[in-house]
């Protein structure tokens, strides 16, 4: 089954990257890149200016942008990069880049059509996301591609690589060195099975409130550990400053030839990078359209360019520091661990004794983030498939796979979110496709207003 499963991930990602790259190019050419250039202005909004009083939904511009990085800037960052440059060499982190810049314009109007087609569930609560603009954009025929999106989102958005991966440095950092739970293989099952259940408990207190109260501790957590962590990063940069240069440009030649690690197979370059990119920034999954569909706005352009900084934040910052502290370090080099256990010898290396309690700290704050923002998601999506009554069954059933996946295999957890999350974003991309036109009309109104001055500052 594993075996069947990791071929058959890798045939979907092969196709998946022309839809996505493909998405990507045909969102930026079909807005002749204006959104680009309203940037500043997004930044603005993000920041709290022209904030609409009375508007429908749930949480600010900020909030919003905060639970979904919740979920996007994670154990991705982290033990995705190093997956990343494991499988498909150095190259693979400028094919991110590539992904990040594209995805990009696809948030830009699957964000933007999250707010224009709000849907209402079983309690007159309007909701965002890809399943309500399928069914409302595009008319009760598609509801069919819309149930397969929740579907999908139900199990690609399981908390399984955070869970596993934040297992696996505790382990190595606290239980082996003092003997806890290790020697058998049963002794070690229990013992991650136990760390899974000390996760769950503090993620089932706060989730259970609904987007508000994850938005509201996103916007706390959020920005304390992107702070940390990219502190932390750019302290080992500048420690070995010299070797930055050489980084970037083992990045740019490897990404053409992929002979560091792929054998020079190109294609495994590519494919790797967009995988991870699209695991870390979910341009196109669908799932940041959950997120900022529920922002307090009545301009649905305002939150697509809100979203746009999704990707810049996670991928173009988050990942390209966790990249080069890799290379700068050596420690792809050696073989020796992979994901997160790869990173944690990357900061030992770089800060011996403090370095892999940092990461450590960094870790907790990524996964735990990534855990709130995820469990959104998967509740979203079971509610539509079954009715806000299936709320609560849900979100038990969320935090039970977050104790499964503590136990499980990290290569058997990768290839499941991978199709899981992969499939995500064939509804996504193609029902953003056919309403793009739609977006196109209202952000040209928008831009219009903007230069007239008629417009938010």
């Amino acid at each position: 089954m594993a075996e069947a499963l990791s071929d058959f991930s890798g045939w979907l990602w092969g196709n998946l990257l022309f839809l996505l790259l493909g998405g990507g190019a045909f969102f930026a050419f079909v807005s002749r890149f204006i959104p680009f250039l309203h940037l500043g202005h997004g930044l603005r909004l993000l920041l709290g200016k022209s904030n609409e009083e009375g508007a429908p939904g749930e949480v600010s511009h900020f909030h919003a942008l905060c639970s979904a990085l919740s979920g996007t800037v994670g154990m991705g960052n982290v033990a995705g990069v190093a997956v990343a440059i494991t499988q498909g060499g150095p190259g693979a982190l400028f094919w991110m880049w590539v992904c990040a810049l594209l995805g990009m314009a696809t948030k830009f109007y699957t964000c933007s059509l999250a707010v224009m087609y709000r849907g209402k569930d079983d309690d007159g609560v309007e909701q965002g996301g890809p399943m309500y603009f399928i069914r409302e954009g595009l008319g009760e025929k598609w509801k069919p591609l819309a149930l397969f999106f929740a579907a999908c989102g139900m199990f690609g958005c399981l908390p399984l690589l955070q869970s596993n991966q934040l297992t696996q440095i505790v382990r190595s950092m606290f239980l082996e060195p003092r003997g806890w739970f290790t020697g058998s293989e049963g002794a070690v099952q229990v013992g991650n099975g136990l760390f899974g259940l000390l996760l769950a408990v503090p993620v089932g207190l706060i989730v259970v409130g609904g987007i508000k109260r994850v938005g509201t501790v996103a916007s706390r957590l959020v920005p304390g550990m992107v702070v940390l962590y990219g502190g932390t990063s750019m302290v080992i940069l500048l420690l070995h400053a010299g070797a930055v240069p050489d980084a970037f440009y083992l990045i740019l030649t490897d990404a053409f030839s992929g002979e560091a690690v792929a054998g020079g197979v190109l294609g495994t370059v590519i494919v790797t990078g967009v995988r991870r990119a699209a695991f870390s920034n979910e341009a196109g999954m669908g799932t940041e359209a959950m997120a900022h569909g529920a922002a307090k706005t009545s301009e649905p352009i305002r939150e697509g360019l809100v979203a746009m900084w999704g990707p810049v934040i996670d991928t173009l910052l988050m990942c390209t520091l966790t990249g080069l502290v890799l290379l700068v370090t050596g420690v792809w080099e050696s073989g020796e661990g992979d994901g997160v256990l790869l990173t944690t010898r990357a900061f030992e290396t770089a800060l011996p004794g403090v370095g892999p309690y940092l990461l450590l700290a960094g870790v907790l704050c990524l996964s735990f983030s990534s855990m709130l923002g995820f469990s959104y998601y998967v509740v979203k999506c079971g509610c539509f498939l079954f009715g806000q009554a299936a709320r609560l069954p849900v979100l038990g059933f969320y935090l039970l796979m977050i104790v499964v996946s503590a136990v499980v295999k990290m290569s058997d957890v990768i290839n499941f979110l991978d199709v899981a999350f992969g499939l995500m974003a064939i509804p996504t991309i193609l029902s953003s496709i056919l309403l793009a036109p739609r977006v196109n009309r209202a952000a040209g109104e928008y831009f219009r207003k903007l230069r007239k001055g008629r417009g938010p500052a």
